[in-house]
């Protein structure tokens, strides 16, 4: 065994912002083990503050240039539940659609474009394209499509601007709905191919039981509303989050971390997978079997593989909805109308690509924001990474250095992290005394 190991990656690769990994190991005792965040805080709630309500979606879906769609929804919920807003049945699966684009965009990207290099032998994509450019084209073609779903359900690819609060303010032609049934019907071989190619990847066996978090619905595996449901047993309304998440600060990261039951938890497709694989669709659990995940599955680099099934699932999930649309047609209507109560409050949750995610807003008599917070997946996620990697760690000490460098970055982008969008203080105090 070594009698010193020293691992210092400043920046971590193919992950979204900026995070360092820190392992020390001294006469073959490990000393430390961090994940430092290293990004600076967001100020996004800060950003809010005295702002009108309808200006809340477009404020926050900024947080994040890929779940735009989630904190637009997020923060929409979060409105329409402090003033009394309940959307129509039309507005609730044109939104679904648009979750579904920004999920499959976004599971492809991590999956083929950051996942894949890892177990392929290459440093990024972009030699794939050379030594295996069907699989890139695969997933270049996929990711089109998705994006073109969100194009044309909410306005453009990133940052949605059709959606507002009770509804929508553009909606598709039965010509826009007819082509994509079409197109996804066609991308159907594509998902059972990144199946196959991700059932042949040899996926590290390491394990740890944790605590997973993810919201549930009584009648779908969806993701929007529901209830806080934890894999130690019971649920909770989304208006309790705050009992779930416990954010504290830590001294080696700009983002919190979060514990409920145990020290940590995780968030994300695994936990999903964890807590409601039996409402899969039967393509998305047939994936899950080729793939070699059973529920409960406790090993972190299989996150990954749920979201292959994920992505098996939403593409199904979407083929029904445009069914559903198409049978009742599109109708253009006037957004659900709302009632300022003088302090309102709501929450609203969703569960984006990361994991589940919460807006919750105080609005005043005027329509302005008075109070906000948002917490990010990835931030509930960051103190699970870390008690991972220190399990991980003894494991490999008989490795050469590089190889348990590898190894842990590969578990850190398992988690697909969005390190950015996970920083965020609450009482941030400046010079002429107002907190922020």
């Amino acid at each position: 065994m070594p009698e010193t190991i020293n691992v210092n990656i400043h920046h971590l690769t193919r992950v979204e912002g900026h995070g360092n990994i820190v392992v020390d190991v001294r006469d073959g005792i490990l000393e430390k083990c961090d994940l430092e965040i290293v990004e600076t805080p967001r100020f996004f709630e800060a950003m809010l503050r005295g702002r009108p309500y309808q200006q809340a979606s477009h404020i926050t879906s900024r947080i994040c240039g890929i779940c735009a769609v989630g904190h637009a929804t997020a923060s929409l919920r979060a409105t329409e539940h402090a003033l009394g807003v309940e959307p129509s049945e039309q507005t609730v699966m044109l939104r679904k659609l648009a979750f579904h684009g920004e999920m499959l965009d976004s599971h492809i990207l991590h999956a083929y474009m950051l996942i894949a290099p890892d177990f392929l032998g290459v440093g990024s994509v972009i030699p794939l394209a050379s030594s295996a450019p069907d699989v890139v084209k695969r997933a270049l073609r996929m990711k089109q499509l998705s994006g073109d779903l969100c194009r044309i359900i909410v306005g453009r690819h990133t940052h949605p601007i059709a959606m507002t609060v009770g509804g929508f303010t553009h909606f598709p032609s039965r010509s826009d709905l007819e082509q994509l049934r079409e197109r996804f019907e066609a991308i159907v071989a594509d998902v059972d191919a990144t199946v196959e190619l991700f059932g042949t990847l040899p996926w590290p066996s390491f394990e740890r039981e944790t605590e997973f978090i993810a919201l549930v619905q009584p009648d779908e595996y969806g993701f929007i509303d529901g209830r806080i449901a934890s894999s130690d047993g019971g649920t909770l309304p989304v208006e309790n989050y705050r009992q779930v998440t416990n954010e504290r600060l830590n001294p080696h990261s700009s983002a919190k971390h979060c514990a409920f039951h145990r020290d940590s938890y995780m968030v994300g497709s695994l936990a999903r997978y964890n807590l409601k694989h039996e409402q899969l669709h039967p393509r998305a659990k047939a994936a899950a079997e080729h793939l070699g995940l059973s529920a409960p599955c406790y090993r972190p680099y299989l996150n990954s593989a749920a979201q292959v099934v994920e992505i098996a699932h939403c593409v199904d999930d979407t083929i029904m909805l445009l069914d559903k649309l198409l049978a009742n047609g599109v109708q253009p209507e006037d957004p659900a109308p709302v009632t300022l109560t003088p302090g309102a409050r709501g929450v609203g949750s969703c569960d984006v690509p990361r994991g589940i995610l919460f807006h919750e807003y105080q609005i005043g008599e005027k329509g302005l924001i008075e109070e906000a917070n948002c917490i990010i997946p990835t931030g509930q996620n960051l103190g699970n990474i870390e008690l991972d990697m220190r399990a991980l760690v003894p494991t490999l000490l008989e490795e050469p250095q590089e190889q348990i460098a590898h190894k842990l970055e590969m578990l850190v982008r398992a988690y697909d992290p969005c390190i950015s969008c996970s920083t965020h203080f609450l009482n941030v105090e400046f010079v002429n005394g107002a907190e922020g």
